[in-house]
This record gives C-alpha cells, sequence and structure tokens, in this order.
C-alpha cells in the first residue's frame, strides 16, 4: 500500500482522505496539523482508532511514499522548503499562496514531482477538458455563459473552479470574463463570458457551462453530491505520482487528458 503523510490532517478535507483511504488502496502514515494534537488521527475522523497520533512537527512526513497537503498557506510553505531538502513526491490542494511561496513550490518540483490543483474532482477535471473541446468546436456561432451554485456559508464568489472554468473557454475563444450583470448593460456583446454564482442551503458544489447558439443550446454541467470525491482524487494523484519524473503536474495529467 502506498504510505502517504498528511498535513492539514485534522481539516475537513484531511479527515476525508483518511475516510476514504482504505478504498483507495493508501495508508495515511503519518499526520500533521496545529489542531487536535496528541489525537488519534483515526477518533478524529470517526473511523475508529489507528495508532497514528498528531503531531505538529513536520519532521513527521520525511518516512512515507508521498505527502497530500490540504493545510492553510503559511503550513504549505514550511512543507515546501522542508522538502526540498527532503525531496519527496507531493500533492497539494493549498490555494493562496503568495509569490514567494509559489516560487518555493516550482523550486521543489525541479527536484521532485509535484501534483498542484485548486479542485482534485475527477468530474471537474473532466468537465474542464470537455469544456475547451465543446468552446472550440462549436465556435464564435454559441455564446458562452457559466453558472455555479454553492451552499450558504461559501464566503467567494464566483467558486475558483468556476473561474478555471471560465479561463478554459475564454483561452479557446478569446473572450472577456464578466461577472454577472445588472442595470442597462444593453446587448451581449460577442467577446464575453458571464459568469453568475448563486449560494444557498447545503449545495456542495455545481457548475454548469452553457453553449447557447440559434435554435439549440448545449449544457455541461457537474454537480457534486458528496465532499468525498475530492479526497478520492487527491487519493488517485497519490498513487500516480510514484516513480514519476520531477515536475509540475495537475489532475489532467493524472487522468491522462493532457494532449
Amino acid at each position: 500500500m502506498t504510505r502517504v503523510g498528511l498535513l492539514g490532517a485534522a481539516g475537513r478535507m484531511g479527515q476525508s482522505l483518511v475516510r476514504v483511504a482504505p478504498e483507495e488502496g493508501v495508508t495515511v502514515a503519518a499526520a500533521v496539523d496545529r489542531r487536535e494534537v496528541g489525537r488519534d488521527l483515526g477518533v478524529v475522523a470517526g473511523v475508529g482508532a489507528l495508532g497514528v497520533p498528531i503531531v505538529a512537527e513536520m519532521d513527521a512526513l520525511r518516512d512515507v511514499d508521498v505527502v497530500v497537503d490540504f493545510s492553510l498557506p503559511d503550513a504549505a510553505a514550511q512543507l515546501v522548503e522542508l522538502l526540498r531538502g527532503e525531496p519527496l513526491p507531493l500533492v497539494t490542494g493549498t490555494t493562496g499562496l503568495d509569490e514567494g511561496a509559489q516560487e518555493a513550490l516550482a523550486a521543489l518540483a525541479e527536484v521532485a514531482p509535484v501534483v498542484a490543483a485548486p479542485n482534485f474532482s475527477q468530474g471537474v477535471t473532466l468537465l474542464f477538458h470537455l469544456a475547451s473541446l465543446a468552446a472550440a468546436t462549436l465556435g464564435e456561432g454559441f455564446d458562452a455563459e457559466i453558472v455555479e451554485m454553492h451552499h450558504r456559508r461559501k464566503i467567494d464568489a464566483p467558486s475558483g473552479t468556476a473561474l478555471r472554468l471560465a479561463e478554459v473557454v475564454a483561452e479557446v475563444r478569446g473572450l472577456r470574463v464578466v461577472h454577472a450583470r445588472s442595470g442597462q448593460v444593453g446587448p451581449r456583446s460577442d467577446d464575453e463570458l458571464a459568469v453568475l454564482a448563486l449560494r444557498g442551503g447545503d449545495v456542495v458544489g455545481e457548475h454548469t457551462l452553457l453553449l447557447q447558439g440559434m435554435g439549440e443550446r448545449l449544457e455541461l454541467a457537474h454537480r457534486a453530491t458528496d465532499r468525498a470525491i475530492f479526497a478520492r482524487g487527491a487519493l488517485r494523484a497519490a498513487r500516480w505520482i510514484l516513480g514519476r519524473s520531477p515536475g509540475r503536474y495537475d489532475m489532467s495529467d493524472v487522468m491522462g487528458l493532457r494532449a
């Protein structure tokens, strides 16, 4: 089994990773977090004792096959510095890294394989691929719009996934991205792509790309019903990265979608 070291072990994503690890052929062998220090990782995740205590020291991540990081930017930056001295494969979903941390991550990728992605959903990764193909194939005769919906407690809008989806479509069509519309905005221009964010209830996440032509409309949609999808994608990446050459990868590489 692949032995994973987990940074951000006590967080929501960390606990989800622990819960799905057995079905993904992965063992969490080390757990690091600033919270729940001294407690058993399995107890915190609600799966029963695993004999793996949560510790605060990142040195615990040295004796594993691959490190998986779902932490905060400052902790992730410390981890990257540690791994540069003792290169290990890294899978990271931490976002919001400053310029210095991004440069350090790029330096790590020169000596170790790194999978970095803001969203580890396998379905969303395929959505990006299909969106690029559809937008390019249908061309200028189809207007592109994106609608996303999340739970009422989400604090950012539009979602990072919606923004990436917009980038994918804008890149192949040469469009400019706008955020919703309000007031007397006039007729829709040919070069715009609007992103609309909806919030309410307990929606995990929904993203829809609408390609609207004259007399027909194509919709590509992804709906998440369980946050465990992100954990499964990250653990797929953790298995895939073993034995890879140093470099910067993302979920498109993991899923074999890179052209």
